[in-house]
């Protein structure tokens, strides 16, 4: 294959950004979908309120789950070692998360085949699975990154996995799989905020909301304390080529407790990011108590990015530390994919992407307005 125009630790670096742009593509769009199912037994108290709930969400639901497929197959394809470790060593924490959103369409498509009362809270609790379920896992996932998994290699790159589903969930990690429960059902009461007419159940969003913003506010602060001062961290010993070929076993890694704050110290303009995650939440809890829908939204959105963005400033050029050999630990320098890969995908992607994101906004724009109990109640198309 001819040479690229683009050095490898540009394509390197700029598809580590591509995979943050994922991620937060993924909480931002399904996010809110995530979070109303997580609202649905609590802000709707009667099978009307529920439907006109998840009628929210029934138009968009669907299309939003494009970014989570995208967010593996970039992994897969751009990170080969990171796929490799991650889907296979966390495969049953991966089937517990995909098993809870398989609930989500069978949830929506079976809640009113049958006017049962009984029947219809039963999907509604499955709806509320759907939601809860994938939020706490992909926070209890987040938390283990940053501990470290427990995997290593051997001399021939072949990886061992030593760890099962118990051992992922430790108080940190726990902890951070609240604040990610919290943050998406924060994002789910902003989605509301602007989808439901004014009523009992937006007023029972917005009280939740409230409860979800200083939940929010409080685990990120306790997880930053953690990150701070307890056994956590890692960083890089001797000399790394950030064009040197991907092989985990030639890149020197220590285990450091602290060693996620050392980027602030080296770049401060990432101290943004945390910023944005404590001040996405106060931003959303004015706009509840000033009844800024708008405001609401705009500031679950800032918390998404901002937390997301500090787990991955504050962790490069880490992308999955090993927790049992650190010298095993994943990086954006020697995980990813060749220098021709990375830019055929690269080409593929700055095709593709725009396209994704204009039929996105058209079709927001298409399905955009307020959901009414009268509405819900007297159209056939309606979950």
């Amino acid at each position: 294959m001819p040479p690229v125009p683009l050095d490898y630790e540009t394509l390197r670096v700029i598809w580590w950004l591509l995979l943050g742009i994922l991620l937060i593509g993924f909480a931002l769009t399904d996010g809110f979908d995530l979070g109303t199912a997580a609202l649905l037994p609590f802000i709707g108290q009667n099978d009307l309120e529920r439907r006109q709930v998840i009628n929210t969400i029934g138009a968009t639901w669907e299309g939003n789950q494009v970014w989570f497929i995208l967010g593996g197959g970039a992994i897969f394809a751009a990170w080969p070692f990171v796929y490799a470790v991650s889907f296979s060593g966390f495969y049953l924490a991966m089937f517990l998360v995909l098993a809870a959103l398989i609930l989500r369409p069978v949830g929506f498509k079976y809640r009113s085949k049958k006017p049962d009362p009984a029947w219809r809270n039963r999907w509604d609790w499955a709806l509320f699975v759907g939601g809860f379920v994938p939020a706490l896992v992909f926070g209890v996932a987040v938390g283990n990154v940053l501990l470290g998994a427990p995997f290593r290699f051997d001399s021939d790159l072949r990886t061992f996995f030593e760890g099962g589903l118990l051992d992922l969930f430790t108080p940190f990690s726990l902890l951070t799989g609240l604040l990610s429960v919290t943050m998406i059902v924060l994002h789910g009461a902003g989605w509301l905020s602007i989808k439901l007419e004014p009523g009992k159940v937006l007023d029972r969003a917005r009280k939740w909301g409230q409860i979800a913003a200083l939940l929010s506010i409080l685990l990120f602060v306790a997880g930053g304390l953690y990150v701070a001062f307890g056994d956590i961290g890692y960083r890089q010993t001797g000399l790394v080529d950030p064009s040197g070929p991907s092989n985990p076993m030639l890149t020197g890694t220590e285990a450091a407790p602290g060693g996620w704050l050392d980027n602030y110290g080296r770049y401060p303009w990432m101290i943004i990011a945390p910023v944005l995650g404590l001040l996405g939440p106060l931003v959303a809890l004015l706009g509840i108590r000033g009844r800024k829908d708008q405001l609401v939204l705009a500031g679950s959105s800032i918390a998404n990015i901002g937390i997301i963005s500090t787990v991955g400033l504050s962790m490069f050029p880490f992308i999955l530390p090993s927790s049992i050999d650190p010298a095993s630990s994943l990086t954006v320098w020697n995980a990813s994919s060749s220098p021709g890969t990375l830019f055929v995908m690269l080409v593929v992607t700055a095709i593709f992407l725009p396209i994704i994101l204009l039929y996105t906004a058209w079709a927001y724009r298409v399905m955009f307005g307020r959901v009414g109990e009268d509405e819900t109640r007297n159209n056939p198309d309606f979950y």
